[in-house]
């Protein structure tokens, strides 16, 4: 485990710290890294390497523990569940960094209401949507441009301020939307031109990026949104795992 490099605490929009650490632990326990029954370091041991307060941690082993991915045992100690049935706000995300892991960070570059254009796919109610572009990036390294369009018949307006780091805990907490599942066709493409000249420059004119196009579903199993996604191959890949 390496210390958090990223400056948590300052993102716009940013989760409170202790959760970004319980999602950060979180995505490691999923991904195997902390295989089921591992016993954690001591709590003091974990926060001075975590760079955080002991208190800090504590909450996100709470966290941890409520959503089943961990046991705390009185007078022994902190054990991983490995499981793939909890709820953490980033199980759907499927990028991480090529030596893995790596806590998801967003900054939104813009978001407005615009006509579908004919190059999405059919999906929802409305003929417009929510067109939300993003930079990703895993532990302050650029990784990914994100393009979502989300169907404007869930919500009248919609503006940056109003954001969190994640969209989907957004959907919940202020839509009443819930993302129950999603797919995902992982392809190449350039990268696009809206990136800004200062983000993950391509190694070469022309070089291709990773690039997922994803159908997101709704709890009533009707699509609410399309997103496109292109990720640098030096620094990032997209990962499934299955069990």
């Amino acid at each position: 485990m390496s210390p958090l490099s990223t400056p948590l605490q300052d993102a716009s929009g940013a989760l409170p710290l202790h959760v970004q650490v319980s999602e950060m632990l979180a995505r490691d326990i999923q991904a195997g890294r902390y295989p089921d029954g591992t016993k954690l370091a001591p709590e003091r041991d974990m926060a001075q390497e975590l760079g955080i307060a002991v208190g800090t941690l504590r909450k996100a082993l709470a966290d941890l523990t409520e959503k089943g991915l961990l046991e705390r045992r009185q007078g022994s100690g902190n054990y991983v569940r490995n499981t793939q049935q909890a709820q953490t706000i980033y199980g759907f995300f499927r990028l991480e960094l090529v030596q893995g892991g790596g806590l998801p960070t967003a900054h939104t570059l813009s978001v407005d209401k615009l006509p579908k254009p004919d190059d999405l796919p059919e999906f929802g109610q409305s003929s417009e949507a929510f067109r939300f572009r993003r930079l990703r990036r895993l532990n302050g390294i650029d990784a990914a441009l994100e393009e979502i369009w989300l169907d404007a018949s869930y919500v009248d307006e919609i503006v940056s301020a109003d954001l969190s780091q994640s969209l989907y805990k957004f959907y919940r907490e202020s839509l009443n939307l819930w993302i129950t599942r999603a797919e995902d066709f992982v392809s190449l493409a350039p990268c696009p031109r809206w990136r800004p000249p200062d983000f993950a420059a391509p190694a070469q004119t022309g070089q291709s990026w990773g690039y997922v196009e994803r159908r997101s579903f709704d709890q009533n199993n009707a699509v609410a949104e399309f997103s496109r996604t292109w990720f640098d191959p030096a620094t990032t890949r997209f990962v499934a795992r299955w069990k």
